[in-house]
Order: structure tokens, then sequence, then C-alpha cells
């Protein structure tokens, strides 16, 4: 038989469960959280000075490449920072809460985008990030 432990008592048995539940608590805290997966598309329009009717398929706004675009979490942390491929499409997983994705000014274009909410708890598909060319 080896070395005994010594009697710990009704209120020594308590809290040593309670140390043992407080470590595997901890180790579930320090788990990794649930991220899913966000995308999206940088456009520019209108790209053609004048509607017609039907649509014109060659003036369909185009795609964006490389602008940038910023993720925000609600307690104002900088989270990400996405730069968009050149077929304007753009993929972040981030952690189930609510962003801003702020899009940044992109050169040659008129407008920038306004600030988007979303709120990722599953993945989310179609932010839509829409610059403005300035064609009237």
């Amino acid at each position: 038989m080896g070395p005994s432990l010594p009697a710990v008592g009704a209120r020594g048995a308590v809290f040593v469960a309670a140390l043992l539940l407080a470590a595997c608590a901890g180790d579930a805290a320090t788990t990794t959280l649930a991220t899913h997966l966000v995308s999206g598309y940088a456009h520019a329009g209108p790209t053609c000075p004048v509607e017609s009717t039907p649509p014109d398929p060659a003036c369909d706004d185009r795609p964006v490449p490389g602008a940038q675009i910023e993720v925000i979490d609600t307690s104002g942390s900088l989270v990400a920072e996405i730069e968009t491929r050149d077929d304007g499409t753009f993929t972040v997983t981030l952690p189930v809460g609510a962003y801003t994705f702020a899009p940044q000014p992109v050169e040659g274009l008129m407008g920038t985008p306004g600030e988007i909410e979303v709120v990722v708890d599953g993945p989310v598909t179609g932010v839509d990030v829409a610059y403005d060319t300035g064609i009237r």
C-alpha cells in the first residue's frame, strides 16, 4: 500500500471539489471561440454615363481590387484589416459578435461607402461594399 493522504474533512473535500471544478471550467474558457466566415464584394458604379433599358451588361458595376476595409468590434477595437482581391471579393473569419465594416477611400473613386453593420452568428455572405465612380 502506498503513502496515505492526510484526512481533509468535509470542508476540505468541498474545497478540493471546488478547485477541480474551477480547473475544468478554466480549460473550457481557454478553448477556441466559434468563428464564422464572412464574405463580400466591393464594386464601383455607375460605369456608363447613361442608363439604358434593358440594362447594358457592359455598364455593370466593376470590381474594386485592393480596397481596404477595417473591421471594428463593439468596443471600438480594430480586429481585422481586409484587402479585396482582384475580383473585388473578400473574406474574413470572425468570432460570433457584432462588427462595423469601415471601407476606406480608394484613389480614383469619388465616394467612400458608409460603414456597414454586420452581426456574425453563423456564416455571413453578401456583404455589399458599393463605391461611387462619380460618373453621371
